[in-house]
Formats: C-alpha cells, sequence, structure tokens
C-alpha cells in the first residue's frame, strides 16, 4: 500500500516538491497517454525527465523555474515517426521538388529554368514528380529532359523514391546502351530497340546514381541538420530513419556532440554490407540522441512504379509481378545473424509476395511469438490470410497512413477489388492484435504527424472500414512507436520518469471535428525538457 500512496503522490503533487521545475507546463489538457490518467492540467520536468504530471503543479515553480502558460491548449507526447528518411528530408528542402508539378512538361520547365543558372556537365538532381499526376498517367521519357537541359545530366527521382527519370545525357554517363542487362531487382524502361527510354526502375537506378558526385561530409551534416530542423517544427521529438550509412552515422554523431541534433534518431543501417558486418561484431549501441540496434532491407520496390512484388500480375499491367530487391533466403540469413546479436530487422515489403517472403524468412529465424519486435516496414498489400501471421510471430506493422490517401486515386486499379481488401488494411491489423507503428516515409510523404494522424482517422474518405480511432492513432504515432524501437519505457507517455518530449498544439486532435484536424498548428517542440522550436506569434 505505500509504494501505491507513494506513485499516487508523485503522480498528483500539489504540495512544495523538494526541488523545484526547471520548466512548467501550466493550464493545458495534457494527453498522457497513461490509461490510469489519460488528461492531466500541468506537468513538471527537471533536466530531460518529467517530474510530475497532475491538475495544479504550482508548487513546483522556483525563481530558475521556466513557466509556459498553454492557455487551455492542448498538449500530447512528441510525435515519433517510425519510417522516415532525415537526409532526404534535408536534401528535398534544398533541391528541386517536382510534388505540385502538373504534368511531365511543367516538371521539364523546372528543369530548364535551374539549368539556366547551371555550368554545363553540371548533375540536375530533384525529387517527388508522380506520373499517376500527369494527363494519361504514362512514365515520362528523356526527351522532354532532353530539350530542357542539353548540356547537362539529369537524374529526378520519383516520389517514393522507387524510379528515376534522366536525359540522355545522364544515360550517356553512365554507359547504359541497348545491350546493358537488366539488374537483379531492376528494370530499365526500353523503347522497341531495346533503347533506354528514360525510367530507371528500383536497382536499375544504381546504374545513374552511382555516377553523381557524392556529397562531402559537411553536405550531410548541413542535410541532416536541415531535415532535423523542419522535423521538430513539425512537432517530431524521435524518427527512425529508415537507411542509413557510415557517412550520416558519422555526421550524426558529430552534429549531437556539438548539441546541434535537436531530435532522438533512432538509426536502421542501410542494408546488408560492411557497416552491418562492423555492428555484428561491436553489438547494439543505444543512446539518447542515437540508437543503431537494427537494419533495414528491401524486399520489394513500390506499387506507385509497379516494383512491388506480388504473388499474381498486377491488374493494370498483366505479365508484371513486380520486382524482388532482396531474396528470402537472404532476409532470413540476416534475420538469423540479428537474432543471435541481439539486433532488430526491418524489412521494407509492399506487395503481398513481398510480405509473405519476409514473414516466411522470419519465422525460420524467429519460431513462434517472441520479444524481437523484427518489423515488417509498410505491409501495405498484404494477403488476407497473411495477417494472422504478423501476430503469430510478434511482427510489427510500420506503416504510414498518408500512403493510403495518396495512392487511393489508383490502388485499386493497380491490384484488383480481392487485393484491395488486405492493402492499408489498419483495423484488420489491429483486429488480429498486431502492433502498429506510424509514420510518413518523408519526403516522398509530407513529414507533417498531424497529416498522418488525420489519414490515420479519415483516410480521405476511402475505405472506411479500415479507419483507426483517435486514440489509437495517437498511440500509433507516441507509444507504439517507441515500442517499436524497444524506448516504450522512456517516450511515448507523459508520465513521472519518462523524457520530456512533447509538443503544445493549437487544437485538440482528439476531440475537434475531423474536418479541422489538418488546421491544427504546432506551437512549441519541447526534447528532454529543452524548447527546440516556438512558432511565431
Amino acid at each position: 500500500m505505500s509504494a501505491i500512496l507513494a506513485l499516487f503522490a508523485a503522480y498528483f503533487a500539489q504540495g512544495s516538491p523538494a526541488e523545484r521545475a526547471d520548466l512548467l507546463i501550466r493550464n493545458a489538457r495534457i494527453h498522457t497517454g497513461d490509461p490510469a490518467a489519460p488528461v492531466a492540467r500541468d506537468m513538471a520536468i527537471r533536466g530531460e525527465t518529467i517530474a510530475a504530471v497532475g491538475q495544479d503543479l504550482a508548487a513546483w515553480a522556483g525563481p530558475g523555474t521556466r513557466t509556459i502558460d498553454a492557455g487551455g491548449r492542448t498538449v500530447v507526447p512528441g510525435f515519433i515517426d517510425s519510417h522516415g528518411h532525415v537526409r532526404g528530408l534535408g536534401e528535398s528542402l534544398a533541391s528541386l521538388d517536382f510534388k505540385g508539378s502538373a504534368s511531365a512538361e511543367a516538371a521539364a520547365a523546372m528543369v530548364a529554368r535551374e539549368a539556366a543558372g547551371r555550368k554545363p556537365g553540371d548533375w540536375i538532381v530533384g525529387r517527388g514528380w508522380d506520373q499517376t499526376r500527369w494527363p494519361g498517367s504514362a512514365f515520362p521519357a528523356a526527351d522532354a529532359l532532353d530539350r530542357a537541359a542539353p548540356r547537362n545530366p539529369v537524374y529526378l527521382t520519383r516520389v517514393d523514391g522507387h524510379a528515376a527519370w534522366v536525359n540522355r545525357r545522364a544515360v550517356e554517363a553512365s554507359d547504359i546502351n541497348a545491350a546493358t542487362p537488366d539488374p537483379a531487382g531492376g528494370r530499365i524502361h526500353r523503347d522497341g530497340k531495346g533503347s533506354a527510354t528514360g525510367v530507371l526502375v528500383d536497382r536499375a537506378m544504381r546504374l545513374v546514381s552511382a555516377r553523381i558526385p557524392a556529397a562531402g561530409p559537411e553536405q550531410i551534416q548541413a542535410f541532416l541538420s536541415r531535415g532535423a530542423r523542419e522535423c521538430v517544427r513539425l512537432g517530431l521529438t524521435s524518427v527512425h530513419d529508415a537507411g542509413v550509412g557510415a557517412a550520416e552515422i558519422a555526421a550524426y554523431e558529430k552534429l549531437i556532440a556539438a548539441g546541434a541534433m535537436p531530435v532522438r534518431i533512432y538509426a536502421m543501417i542501410g542494408g546488408d554490407g560492411e557497416l552491418w558486418r562492423s555492428h555484428l561484431k561491436s553489438g547494439p549501441r543505444t543512446g539518447s540522441r542515437l540508437t543503431v540496434r537494427s537494419i533495414k532491407l528491401m524486399a520489394d520496390g513500390a506499387l506507385g512504379s509497379r516494383g512491388a512484388a506480388m504473388k499474381e500480375p498486377y491488374s493494370d499491367d498483366p505479365g508484371n509481378r513486380g520486382l524482388t530487391v532482396t531474396a528470402k533466403q537472404t532476409i532470413e540469413r540476416v534475420a538469423k545473424e540479428a537474432v543471435d546479436r541481439g539486433f532488430q530487422v526491418n524489412t521494407h515489403a509492399i506487395g503481398d509476395r513481398a510480405n509473405r517472403d519476409v514473414l516466411d524468412a522470419y519465422a525460420a529465424a524467429l519460431g513462434g511469438r517472441n520479444d524481437r519486435r523484427f518489423r515488417v516496414e509498410h505491409a501495405q498489400v498484404v494477403s488476407l490470410a497473411d495477417i494472422p501471421l504478423f501476430a503469430r510471430y510478434s511482427v510489427i506493422a510500420s506503416m504510414q497512413a498518408t500512403h493510403a490517401t495518396s495512392d487511393m486515386r489508383w490502388a485499386e486499379a493497380r491490384v484488383g477489388p480481392d487485393r484491395i481488401e488486405g492493402a492499408y488494411a489498419w483495423r484488420r491489423f489491429l483486429d488480429a492484435g498486431v502492433r502498429i507503428a506510424n509514420g510518413s516515409d518523408f519526403p516522398v510523404e509530407n513529414a507533417n504527424p498531424i497529416e498522418g494522424f488525420h489519414a490515420a482517422v479519415a483516410r480521405g474518405g476511402w475505405r472506411l472500414s479500415q479507419r483507426m480511432t483517435r486514440e489509437e492513432a495517437l498511440r500509433s504515432f507516441t507509444a507504439d512507436a517507441a515500442y517499436a524501437a524497444f524506448e516504450e519505457r522512456v517516450k511515448g507517455r507523459l508520465m513521472p520518469g519518462m523524457l520530456a518530449d512533447f509538443a503544445i498544439l493549437s487544437g485538440d486532435i482528439l476531440s475537434i471535428p475531423e474536418p479541422e484536424i489538418p488546421r491544427v498548428k504546432v506551437l512549441t517542440t519541447v526534447v528532454g525538457g529543452r524548447v527546440e522550436y516556438e512558432a511565431r506569434p
């Protein structure tokens, strides 16, 4: 009984504490994430952690306390993006962005404007084009880019990052010709004579991207810093960076040492290679700002570029079953290595064939229920009979709600009326007892977690039977996302002893009318008790 009373006193402290708070949040509507006390008014922070949460913590204020009067506004645990690309976000903020382009010609016009200020031979890069939003929905050809930049090689990645649109200068620089075979896990789009038309899918992208001059250490730091600042502006306090190399890890270390990394990073090693071998020897690494204890594998491509590996041909492209990027045997080997050395495996799988291959590979390493917390990244199109396998092997579904609202215009045309039943099927996963960690896959989608929250609960009006409740959606961006990184004891809820990572919002996303959710803004982001972002008045 004494232990219960002590906990109660700490949680609802009203009297004078032995030490004062460094930061005090007052007059807020705090969604704690704690089922026993889901809503509170005040929160006291000492150092990096929460000291008390309750209804009146005025006594925690002292001469050195910073007090923020929330004025009745909402406080939520810091959003966690379970699948993003921080460097890619930073690069996208500094390069050509084609997300708003209405046609291939409009995109080419942007390239022409960029080329006018470039030296001959300089590479022009950008991302975000989406042929499904253009008249005819056909993949573009090199010709438009040839006219736009006749003296410069051009390399533009599709919105999903799984296809590239290039001009002939880029093709020539890469020695691609009619005799060049499609690489394993990739496809070169060709004309009737076998010549490259200007679109490369998945592993074929490397034929050109390998020729682009690599960014140096200072550039990488700048990209990561820019991406991280954008994250905290949007209320993100942690990001699971899905696929990093040694250069990104080194850049993170330097930024953290300089006190210049405002978000916490859960880094996934980018694939089976030298870096993976090195970490297998040294073991998992955990830290307050940088943790490296997982590997990101790629089972297939993406649905929008028809590279997702399907059990049967695409409904709108008979004869095409997509691409296997990593063999099931390799995934199984890595999974067993990870189990032996205490690492987590997170595998990109979008098509139903890829998802089943990953589940089978995991099963061989896991055997049954476990606490390894292996993940399938995206789990986008899954056969209904395969969804229970996630629960059978304790596999987390790391899904991105905004993929559904972006893809709903054409997804059923890709997979047909039967397979769509297992696509973006959040309710089916939850009802099967599968934990969902939400994210955005930024810069593929917008990094804004409030947009992701809205997509999870509203789905753009599409297939509403698969929507989440608001409580489930918030949990998928907070507590369940923390669980997916073995961090649920320190993140994802606002309780004494937890990290003081939270966001103050302009509206209560758990109660306001659904159409108003996208208009909610982040006013303040706090990471480890430190205010990392404040909106201008």
